[in-house]
């Protein structure tokens, strides 16, 4: 028998280029990854310099002990709103942004492509800045010499190669076997270090000096996990199964988001800088941790470049996969270059901000009308031109007014109520705002006045 079943796991496709399958269904005989698979992915991602940066983003306005509580409420949030959207995907087999076409309508799934693109650039850009800055802070401290364009260059060339790939050579064959170990043990020798180095019962003891509030806190967690919702299915779409899917995603991203928050948070309060790279490389023994924090932090980069040229091809669908991971993986190293021309770390903060006021607001509007009013979706018509998901010239301007409710109420209580917290609000708003508005249309329908189809 373990003959036999060894013999069928040599024979089965294990890794595949993007290309074949594009938007279209992954089709079952490929879909191969388990929990042990998302839990490994979703850690790996949920690990990197950009969180420990965020991380620093809460202190010293909170204290250790608010800011740990903050970083705890946003991740359980955040995620729940991430591995729900992995479990659609891994129900339909499609990718995140081929899942909004029932709601907001094919065309009007070309909004939040173009949102979601813009922000993966971004995040890509910012994950070359950080990889290429890291890297040449190692060699400048045992070389003397580097060259930051140059480390821009080789990430960004090896993040479009991995893209290429696919995820599950990426999975598979890079994450599983080395880099997602490689980080958590640099990740518990810094831990270790500021355990045994530092006086963290008088880092907890100190309180924060003001200038954010716990639920604005709350929202800055909250977008990390959120930055990643419009891809998860991207990745989801490969389970096996929905639930083991589910819960690898959630306990995966939920570890390392806390983890990483926290320990950031803890850098800045116990070594008194908010300038991450030097501070690390300051430790004892710094520099291997970083240098294997900066292994693992290449799949972050791949992640936003695969997902990039995936969610493009929702409106570029004639477009090999791999032209667009190349021209995207260009892109982000000429926007890498530009940050490093002096971009401020404030401009981190309203990024993520930003995201937040975007994308919870459009899951409100998915999880409303997947989970409360037409589950399951119909695949066969979620590619046919005036079929069901067609609406008024392929949009669904109820949905949309819904999501743009969303939004202004994140952006309201961001700038005039930070106290409350704005992703449960928004979150709520569009929702509700999704189920009235339906409701209100089939009415209309069924009182014989014509609807927006």
């Amino acid at each position: 028998m373990g003959t036999e079943e060894a013999v069928v796991r040599s024979r089965r496709p294990r890794i595949q280029a993007p290309p074949q399958w594009g938007i279209e269904p992954v089709p079952a005989e490929h879909r191969l990854l388990g929990f042990v698979d998302y839990f490994a992915l979703w850690s790996s991602l949920g690990v990197g310099l950009l969180v420990l940066l965020a991380g620093t983003l809460l202190v010293p306005a909170l204290g250790m002990g608010s800011a740990l509580a903050a970083i705890v409420v946003g991740t359980l949030i955040g995620n729940a709103l991430l591995a729900l959207v992995g479990l659609v995907g891994s129900r339909t087999g499609v990718p995140t942004m081929v899942l909004f076409r029932p709601s907001l309508g094919v065309r009007g799934s070309y909004l939040p492509t173009l949102l979601n693109v813009l922000q993966l650039v971004g995040w890509g850009a910012f994950e070359i800045f950080i990889m290429a800055r890291a890297a040449h802070g190692i060699a400048a401290q045992f070389v003397g010499a580097s060259s930051f364009l140059s480390w821009a260059l080789f990430f960004a060339v090896l993040c479009t190669v991995l893209a290429v790939s696919g995820p599950l050579a990426v999975v598979r064959q890079w994450i599983e076997k080395f880099a997602v170990w490689l980080v958590y043990l640099s990740t518990i020798y810094l831990t270790v270090y500021l355990f045994t180095h530092h006086d963290l019962g008088a880092v907890f003891a100190r309180p924060g000096t003001g200038g954010l509030s716990f639920w604005a806190a709350v929202d800055l967690v909250v977008a990390m996990p959120v930055s990643w919702m419009p891809l998860v299915a991207d990745y989801n779409r490969f389970a096996r199964d929905d639930r083991r899917a589910f819960w690898g995603t959630y306990a995966g991203y939920f570890v390392a988001n806390v983890w990483f928050y926290a320990l950031g948070a803890l850098f800045v309060l116990a070594l008194g800088t908010g300038d991450l790279i030097p501070a690390i490389l300051s430790l004892a023994g710094g520099w291997m941790a970083l240098l294997l924090i900066l292994v693992d932090e290449t799949d972050n980069a791949f992640a936003n470049i695969y997902s990039t040229a995936v969610s493009a091809q929702n409106v570029l669908s004639r477009v090999p996969q791999w032209v667009l991971a190349v021209a995207t993986g260009a892109v982000c190293f000429l926007v890498a270059w530009w940050i490093s021309t002096g971009v401020p770390t404030s401009a981190y903060e309203g990024f993520l901000f930003l995201i937040g006021s975007f994308f919870v607001p459009l899951f409100g509007v998915l999880a409303a009308d997947y989970f409360l009013l037409r589950r399951p979706y119909d695949p066969g018509e979620l590619y046919r031109a005036r079929g069901a998901y067609w609406y008024w010239h392929g949009v669904n301007v109820p949905a949309l007014v819904a999501w743009g409710l969303g939004f202004a109420a994140y952006r309201f209580m961001v700038a005039r109520l930070p106290g409350v917290g704005a992703s449960l609000p928004s979150f709520a708003v569009a929702a509700l705002a999704h189920l009235v508005l339906t409701a209100v249309l089939r009415g209309r329908r069924s009182g014989g006045e014509e609807d927006c189809r």
